[in-house]
């Protein structure tokens, strides 16, 4: 199936067909479920560690971060991570919003303050995603997909953007492996759009490697 093309040579994807892809879809949810639970026990030295050097640094502090995202269709989820922020991010948002670096509907900020020290490593290594590997499991996310907004930015989202909503959204995918702060916000939502009406379990595997090489050799990550 391919994509529809408006005059400006943007993708409009086939909704209808992506929730029609039945055999993709089954393969990819039982890689997810096998992938991810495998992931959290191979990796459960891992999280020991991170845990210990979060808690090293903030004793009174929380080690995981839960904030609400939205997923396919716009569902809202809780989305797991290492903490890598000071307790009270949140709250100091407001006030950096005027520092924003990227264009778009999407909050980045090179130098944020709020950053912990471990919060700025395990944020290079994209150590602080690895919670997600349950939300993978339960069924919030997938291995790979567009990478889940913020309510706060669909609220700013076109209907061309809100594009990125209609698959599940992924731990890593093609705006991570490509760039991923270095790349616009309108830059990500062609790279989704383009994975979304490309995707097939090698193009998925393929991805899921590049991911590995950025863990020990980091691209725009901050």
């Amino acid at each position: 199936m391919e994509s529809k093309m408006v005059e400006n040579k943007k993708v409009i994807v086939d909704e209808k067909y992506q929730n029609q892809r039945y055999v993709y879809r089954f393969i990819k949810r039982f890689v997810d479920i096998i992938t991810s639970g495998l992931g959290l026990i191979i990796l459960s030295p891992v999280f020991f560690i991170v845990s210990l050097a979060i808690k090293a640094e903030d004793p009174r502090g929380p080690i995981f971060y839960s904030q609400t995202r939205l997923g396919k269709g716009q569902r809202p989820f809780k989305m797991f991570k290492f903490r890598s922020m000071i307790v009270d991010a949140d709250k100091k948002l407001e006030k950096l919003l005027k520092d924003n670096e990227v264009d778009g509907a999407m909050f980045k900020m090179k130098e944020d303050p709020r950053i912990t020290r471990v919060g700025k490593f395990i944020r290079k290594h994209s150590l602080d995603e690895l919670p997600q590997l349950l939300n993978v499991l339960i069924g919030d996310m997938a291995l790979v997909g567009p990478r889940p907004p913020l309510e706060r930015e669909v609220a700013d989202y076109s209907d061309y953007d809100k594009q990125r909503l209609i698959v599940k959204p992924g731990c890593t995918g093609l705006w991570q492996v490509s760039g991923r702060n270095d790349v616009d916000f309108e830059g990500m939502v062609e790279l989704d759009l383009n994975y979304i009406e490309n995707s097939n379990i090698f193009y998925d595997i393929g991805i899921l490697f590049r991911t590995v090489t950025i863990i020990f050799r980091p691209n725009g990550a901050y």
